[in-house]
């Protein structure tokens, strides 16, 4: 693998990985990280700005599946859309968006490799499973300033790899005592904004350094095998908003923690 960008073959692999972890707790940015480590991959040889460009647009790919798959309950919420609400939104999107903005390289630097990811992968179990037990008492509606900034700080938390939007934002919303099916309305509504500004950012650094025909087709497969993927995963949703506890999702995550931690420790 080179600078120039990675094989379409991979780039599809990658794509379908996006779907499922993208609806499911277990944190997409983690296997993005972890599958071409595990496979052998040279992934440390693709330019680290082109590596987290391909990760935000696998996210896109799924966010517009997933604005589709769910347009109903998406329609639903905007007919109901009010001055609460885009506060709510606001209030969540600002302190990813602020941190996001500031620390985004060094936080890839420092920990974007395997070790951090299955640390970000522990604490975001740890978070959902403390997180559940608390009781489901609150529902549609219900939402407050200080809860979107709840939210907003647990987004913010999610930069970091492992830790999973999807995961730590149930994670919140279940602290703040929402019911399952209700934290995961929310977590999914708070992140298309996110989506949405981290794609034009990206997208506006690509644009100034320019990309290569390859980097362009790699991108291009990557979003519509993670568009294709979310969209054909769409049931998945419904697992968590059942009435189910987090803990599975928790497990998984402990148990991919543990591969790689045991992998690290016999080099």
């Amino acid at each position: 693998m080179s600078d120039g960008g990675l094989p379409a073959g991979r780039a599809v692999a990658l794509g379908l990985v996006q779907g499922p972890a993208e609806l499911l707790p277990v944190s997409s940015s983690a296997h993005i990280v972890l599958v071409p480590w595990l496979a052998g991959w040279d992934w440390d040889g693709i330019d680290p700005e082109l590596r987290k460009s391909f990760e935000v647009a696998l996210h896109t790919g799924a966010a517009v599946a997933l604005v589709i798959g769910q347009r109903g309950t998406i329609g639903e919420e905007l007919r109901q859309f009010d001055a609460r609400r885009a506060l709510l939104l606001g209030l969540s999107f600002l302190p990813a968006a602020l941190v996001g903005y500031t620390l985004e390289r060094p936080i890839e630097r420092h920990l974007g490799g395997p070790r951090a990811t299955a640390y970000g992968l522990l604490a975001g179990a740890a978070a959902m499973l403390v997180a559940d037990r608390r009781p489901q008492q609150r529902g549609r509606g219900d939402a407050t300033p200080a809860d979107g900034l709840a939210l907003g700080v647990a987004q913010a938390a999610a930069l970091a790899p492992g830790v999973s939007r999807n995961g730590v934002t149930l994670a919140a919303a279940r602290w703040r005592r929402f019911s399952r099916d209700q934290a995961n309305l929310l977590s999914r509504t708070i992140a298309l904004p996110i989506i949405v500004g981290a794609t034009g950012l990206k997208g506006a650094r690509l644009a100034r350094r320019g990309v290569t025909p390859e980097v362009r087709r790699s991108l291009a497969v990557g979003i519509a095998a993670s568009f294709a993927s979310t969209l054909a995963s769409q049931r998945l949703i419904k697992l968590v908003e059942r009435d189910r506890a987090l803990w599975p999702y928790a497990a998984y995550r402990i148990g991919l923690a543990a591969v790689v931690l045991a992998k690290l420790g016999r080099k």
